[in-house]
């Protein structure tokens, strides 16, 4: 088996209100990886708020895709390699990580058609029914609008529910979390995430007020860059700390795992160089008794949860419109069931490349 071409384009997506409130839009870099034996592969990078999805597109088309053209599909870890150490001037983060994590999931998927087994299968299975957290609270929602979201997640079964921290005052989102607590009762747990916005002694302080709420986890509290920083800060506080959507590779989370940086890590197989090193990192936290939630595309994480005994939650934001894929899997009573289909599971719908094509 060859591959014959790889077609790629962006597709921008609107997202629904009141998400729409603080991203209107979210951007999906496809690759569409054709053989010579008619199998297909369907990978795709969600750049979450559509920022440098172009660039990605680009990166994707002119250097990393000629790279597998003539090249057995079923080879995965050797084209891996093989893109990994392209123009090894280019750090794979960033653009090029996400280029390389569309091409390694198209891949993925063409192996588990030909297998005929879901990827999740063909790794090792440990589960095929996988717990789901509700995710949003944005820095933009009312209470009105944060409580209604976390009802709606809650109404779904969903036993956990993740909102942003973002207001400059510790007092003030503890009294937002407090609210979203009250409204909830002890049906589902809260997770809180600072995105990066805070330094080391804003995050103690705004954990101390948050302290007496039983929160699952406190997330991703200072740059993604700074890895003793993170350190520092689990050290100090009492929550357990999450952290890894915007870490790329094994050998930053080894980083994390080495310092006891997080409790809980979190890559985002759109992010971390696709379902290749996912899979390294989530096997690597395995062995330090390390939970795995990876970051956002529930759909595809699946596969990844499904497939490791430290897996622990999947991201579930739910803002795909249902012209996008066909067969999105469904949350029922809090859980996902992992679709049986060969290889990811998920197509584009019929119709979604020609409405939402812009690149």
């Amino acid at each position: 088996m060859k591959i014959t071409a790889i077609e790629s384009f962006v597709l921008t997506v609107p997202t629904p209100k009141p998400m729409a409130l603080n991203y209107a839009q979210q951007k999906l870099v496809v690759a569409d990886i054709s053989t010579d034996e008619g199998v297909t592969g369907l990978g795709y990078s969600l750049v979450f708020g559509g920022g440098g999805a172009e660039a990605v597109h680009a990166y994707l088309a002119t250097r990393l895709a000629p790279a597998l053209i003539g090249e057995d599909p079923l080879f995965v870890e050797r084209l891996w390699e093989r893109m990994f150490r392209t123009d090894m001037g280019m750090k794979k983060q960033g653009v090029a990580a996400y280029a390389l994590s569309a091409l390694d999931i198209g891949l993925w998927d063409i192996a588990g058609k030909v297998a005929g087994q879901p990827l999740y299968k063909l790794w090792g299975a440990v589960t095929d029914r996988i717990p789901a957290y509700g995710s949003g609270g944005w820095s933009k929602y009312s209470e009105r609008e944060l409580i209604a979201e976390a009802e709606k997640y809650a109404a779904l079964g969903c036993k956990y529910y993740k909102m942003k921290i973002h207001h400059p005052d510790p007092r003030e989102n503890a009294k937002r979390v407090a609210a979203v607590r009250r409204a909830l009762g002890d049906r589902v747990r809260v997770m809180v995430d600072v995105n990066q916005r805070l330094d080391v002694l804003a995050n103690i302080r705004q954990a101390q007020a948050l302290e007496e709420l039983d929160l699952v986890w406190y997330e991703e509290p200072v740059l993604a860059d700074d890895i003793a920083a993170c350190a520092e800060v689990a050290r100090a506080i009492k929550i357990p700390v999450a952290t890894g959507e915007n870490n790329y590779t094994r050998f930053e989370f080894r980083e994390l795992v080495e310092r006891r940086a997080a409790r809980v890590l979190m890559p985002d197989v759109c992010r971390a160089n696709g379902f290749s090193e996912t899979m390294r990192i989530g096997r690597h936290a395995a062995a330090h008794q390390i939970a795995v939630a990876p970051h956002v595309v529930h759909e595809l994480s699946l596969q990844v949860v499904g497939a490791l005994p430290n897996g622990f939650l999947v991201e579930f934001i739910d803002w795909t419109p249902p012209d996008l894929f066909e067969q999105m899997p469904e949350c029922r009573d809090g859980c996902f069931r992992i679709p049986e289909r060969p290889g990811h599971g998920m197509a584009l719908a019929r119709t979604a490349k020609e409405k939402y094509r812009s690149a």
